[in-house]
């Protein structure tokens, strides 16, 4: 059905010319042309929508994005009328008017949620297509700015912001730095960029901007609700977490780096020895013959068999570092190399970073593994298996530099199989989590957990916990940890943790970082996943001889380690708890660490709080973040009654509250008399 727009003063006569564009309904879909640009707007699960718009044709299919092949069904409807066309999705309405403008309106009153803006009266429009060749433009959407809005989510940063509303963010895997193009707002909507694309999203104060550096559409699906309706219907369309298993909620040890297998093995026993919790242990870098090979070298680890065997008696489950680089000294690199499986280069040799490897005194120059070429993927699985998986039963991998870490890090200079690295760079992390999910899926495995250095959009869905990166071991960077794993978890990434203790230094025996650990490993155990690991000093170069200072539970002294062992017991009293936290987490979309406006969205003040949260529905965490603290305040959320957990002092909701906070307790509240095993 083809319908002119016929409202002539709908349209701004101070344009340089005028669009009058053409509206049409398509298999459920709204469509407006004008000026050579296709809108699409079609329904995309219940209160969603997805938005496409492209300069030059109609909208393509089968371009890289997060969201799954199908949409979920859900009752919709289109109306073409007054020079307007309305697409209602339950809770969603949106308007497009003769022009192109797009408003997005809540069904109930028709307020407005959402809105584009022209950047000017003249040009540009709202949506600005700069042309950079071969069909590809350098994409602008624009969207306006309110004074009372408040905005969540993007993936991970370290700017210690939870409301991100002012800042200026690129949209760009880094260490540390994890760009996952989602948003969520306190006006009542939650927004995905649907592109893979290097760029970056402004949230000024006056409008809202998303840009592309090189991409062939506009691709963004949005929904309409409050925050926790929004992520589970934001997990319906990308995919949602696999269940974690039981061994993934307990105790993780490691430390940079177990040199040999008699130390790895030393420290498991010790732990069993000591009486302490403890269900995995990291096998980190360095273990291989060369980087690449992705075996272990036979004359630090003679046995992984008996390694592994003794471990799973332990009840001790061996995670693996896998990196995703080849070096040149690799067995596998001259056939990966023939084969086209790593990531081009528009110019220059096919070498992404260089990187310390054995039997060389220098640092070689090593190539990335193409993860969205799934000939590549299939390789590189089947070395992981043959080496890893059918010898020895290793079923857990940590995926480490998978942002690609390039050095320097010019996407522009990468060829993907998906397209090229301005384009498709983003989805990285998300497609080497892929390769092993797949991997292990096809071997009959179902309990699938990868820890990622990176993640994208969707990265859930192939069961990829995401930890912040190589931190600071500091009180300032512990207290930006919590804003950091908020906006995670509002990124559609529940399964999240940080190095305990950070990752750059420490000094063990230093009684000022004994207690930034032992605060980091309060906060630790009440993450949705508890790790300790860190390059403690005294440190050593970079390169196969490496190892850091000692990182176990019993390295920092008597009375640090007393504490520790306490929130080690404390963490394998809640794992039922957590277990049913993850539960919620894979059949709903609901995060593990929630924002208190998550569950108290109508108390105004809860929008506020980056210094707490709710792990679940029913704990509320208080970490100290400051030195030589004994004292905490805390704000309460209205709505509910919470019990002091050490206490069993009861409050009531919407007001802050002043409780101890000796060094061997982290504030933790009840709501509405939960019974949970906190106190020994």
């Amino acid at each position: 059905m083809n319908q002119p727009a016929e409202t002539q003063p709908q349209v701004s006569l101070a344009q340089s010319s005028p669009t009058v564009g053409t509206f049409r309904e398509r298999d459920g879909a709204l469509e407006w042309s004008g000026r050579q640009e296709t809108v699409r707007i079609e329904p995309w699960g219940p209160d969603a929508v997805r938005v496409r718009a492209r300069l030059g044709g109609p909208v393509l299919e089968g371009l890289p994005g997060a969201l799954l092949d199908e949409a979920p069904a859900t009752p919709s409807t289109v109306k073409i009328e007054d020079g307007l066309g309305r697409v209602t999705v339950g809770t969603l309405t949106v308007e497009v008017n003769a022009e192109g403008l797009i408003r997005f309106l809540r069904t109930e009153d028709s307020a407005e949620i959402l809105a584009e803006d022209r950047a000017h009266f003249w040009w540009p429009g709202s949506r600005l297509y700069t042309a950079v060749g071969n069909g590809h433009h350098r994409l602008e959407q624009r969207f306006a700015a309110y004074d009372d809005e408040k905005l969540f989510g993007l993936g991970q940063h370290q700017h210690g912001r939870l409301d991100q509303k002012g800042l200026v963010l690129d949209l760009v895997q880094r260490n540390a730095e994890v760009g996952i193009p989602v948003l969520t707002s306190s006006r009542g909507y939650t927004l995905l960029w649907n592109n893979p694309a290097i760029g970056r999203v402004e949230l000024a104060h006056n409008g809202t901007r998303w840009v592309a550096d090189s991409a062939r559409q506009i691709d963004y699906w949005i929904t309409a609700g409050d925050p926790s309706g929004a992520q589970s219907r934001y997990s319906a369309v990308t995919g949602r977490s696999p269940m974690l298993p039981e061994w993934a909620a307990g105790f993780w040890q490691c430390k940079l780096r177990y040199r040999t297998q008699d130390e790895l093995m030393a420290v498991a026993r010790e732990y069993k020895r000591r009486g302490l919790p403890i269900s995995a242990i990291v096998c980190d870098f360095f273990h291989w013959t060369h980087l690449g090979d992705w075996k272990f070298d036979p004359k630090e680890w003679p046995d992984p068999a008996a390694m592994v065997r003794e471990l799973e008696e332990l009840g001790i489950k061996l995670v693996v570092s896998v990196w995703p680089s080849v070096s040149p000294l690799s067995e596998n690199h001259p056939v990966m190399e023939q084969r086209g499986y790593f990531i081009g280069t528009q110019y220059g040799p096919m070498a992404h970073a260089d990187w310390p490897d054995k039997e060389v005194a220098s640092t070689v120059q090593v190539a990335f593994y193409d993860a969205t070429n799934p000939d590549a993927r299939e390789f590189v699985w089947s070395k992981v298996k043959e080496n890893y998986l059918d010898p020895y039963g290793i079923t857990a991998f940590w995926l480490d530099a998978c942002e690609p870490e390039l050095k320097p890090g010019f996407q522009e200079n990468l060829r993907y199989w998906a397209g090229p690295g301005l384009e498709v760079g983003n989805a990285y992390p998300a497609e080497n989590a892929r390769t092993f999910h797949e991997g292990l899926r096809a071997t009959g495995e179902e309990e699938i957990v990868t820890l990622n250095r990176s993640a994208w959009a969707g990265s859930q869905r192939y069961g990829a916990a995401l930890w912040s990166g190589d931190i600071g071991t500091d009180f300032p960077t512990l207290r930006r940890q919590i804003a950091a794993g908020l906006n995670t978890a509002l990124s559609g990434i529940p399964w999240w943790n940080t190095d305990i203790g950070g990752f750059h230094g420490g000094d063990p025996d230093d009684p000022a970082y004994r207690e930034v650990m032992v605060r980091w490993f309060q906060f630790g155990a009440l993450s949705p996943l508890m790790r300790l690991h860190g390059f403690r000093d005294p440190g050593m170069p970079l390169g196969p001889e490496m190892t850091g200072g000692p990182n176990e539970v019993w390295s920092y002294g008597e009375e640090a380690g007393a504490v520790l062992a306490k929130y080690l017991r404390l963490r394998e009293r809640l794992k039922p708890y957590v277990l049913d936290v993850m539960r919620a987490a894979h059949e709903e979309g609901l995060p593990v660490m929630r924002p208190l406006f998550l569950e108290f969205p109508d108390d105004q003040a809860a929008w506020s709080v980056d210094d707490s949260y709710l792990f679940g529905p029913d704990l509320l965490v208080a970490p100290v973040l400051t030195a030589g603290a004994t004292a905490r305040t805390a704000y309460l959320p209205a709505g509910a009654r919470w019990t002091d957990a050490w206490t069993g002092e009861t409050y009531e909701g919407g007001r802050s509250v002043t409780v101890d906070a000796p060094l061997d307790r982290i504030p933790l509240f009840l709501r509405d008399g939960a019974r949970l095993p906190v106190a020994e």
